[in-house]
């Protein structure tokens, strides 16, 4: 079969890719609404946008702050909607007055003429970027249709944008929640309305979850597989992990703290690394063979500590 007939999205799955340890994603964003149409391949980039406002972007970039451009069909081509993350801060600004924003922006000076009411619930951006990658037009779209269809007719407090690449391309459809920070890959239309249901009881719809992106790929592994041996206990709660212990040439072993309403425990999660040869966006199919990548695998989940408050 042809590179042209081929995704890395159904390779990554087939070759057993897991979501798990994939969450990378900067904490400090700047989303900034222009229209998908002119979207260029860079994830913060359009084939209409000033050279002004270009350079004012890679500055803001280069100080830290990941910068993504958001689309929803509803906004204004020449009137912007920005958001800061984690701030939760939301900014309506004219194409003109776009450079004037982003230099007050980037020397940290207040910017108040220009905010507007902050969202009235989650931002949920969903990747789009056909020009970045084939599977995210594919899937990542009819993913953002689906997701902005149920919110719609359910009228569910969350804001749905297309996004620019969020990265894992391999994983579409994926998709991040603000200002929360979880991210989200291989969303299907089944999974559409569970992880809405679960985004707003407050906590991440596991069949599609990457892990917490302030927590080494390791860490989110053993995140992951506590939270899942605890949900299929009928356990939902906070969890806590810990730095590694105990490596070992096979797996390493991470304790867990983790507190529901009426419980709390510990749990050891082994995890071991595991070698892949895999595709990582379908640019790089035309390519042979598949680059080797090391992804975490959880091996095996105890419970070590246990207690209920007492009555």
């Amino acid at each position: 079969m042809s590179a042209t007939h081929r995704f890395c999205a159904l390779e990554s799955l087939a070759l057993g890719d897991p979501l798990a340890g994939s969450a990378a994603h900067a904490e400090r964003n700047l989303l900034l609404s222009w229209p998908r149409a002119k979207w260029q391949r860079s994830l913060r980039q359009a084939s209409d946008m000033s050279d002004a406002v270009m350079t004012r972007l890679e500055a803001i970039a280069e100080a830290g702050r990941r910068v993504n451009l958001i689309h929803r069909r509803d906004q204004p081509s020449e009137r912007h909607c920005l958001y800061l993350m984690p701030e939760n801060r939301r900014f309506e600004v004219t194409r003109e007055e776009l450079p004037v924003f982003l230099d007050a922006l980037g020397r940290d000076e207040p910017l108040t003429s220009w905010e507007a009411s902050p969202p009235a619930g989650p931002l949920l951006l969903c990747c789009t970027h056909g020009k970045k990658d084939k599977c995210c037009a594919k899937f990542g779209y009819a993913t953002y249709k689906a997701l902005d269809a149920a919110v719609a007719e359910r009228a569910l407090p969350f804001e749905v944008w297309e996004s620019t690449h969020l990265g894992g391309c391999r994983l579409a459809a994926s998709a991040v929640v603000f200002p929360a920070l979880r991210k989200y890959g291989r969303i299907n239309e089944e999974d559409v309305l569970p992880l809405l249901e679960s985004e707003i009881a407050g906590r991440p719809y596991l069949p599609c979850y990457r892990g917490d992106s302030r927590l080494s790929p390791m860490q989110q592994c053993a995140q992951v597989a506590a939270m899942e041996w605890l949900a299929a206990r009928g356990i939902h709660g906070n969890v806590s992990v810990e730095q590694p212990s105990g490596e070992a040439a096979s797996h390493w072993r991470l304790e867990v703290d983790w507190r529901s309403t009426n419980a709390s425990g510990r749990l050891a999660v082994s995890c071991g690394p595991r070698m892949l040869r895999r595709y990582d966006t379908c640019a790089d199919l035309t390519e042979a063979p598949p680059s080797a990548s090391q992804v975490w695998v959880a091996t095996q989940v105890e419970a070590i500590e246990m207690a209920k408050p007492p009555s």
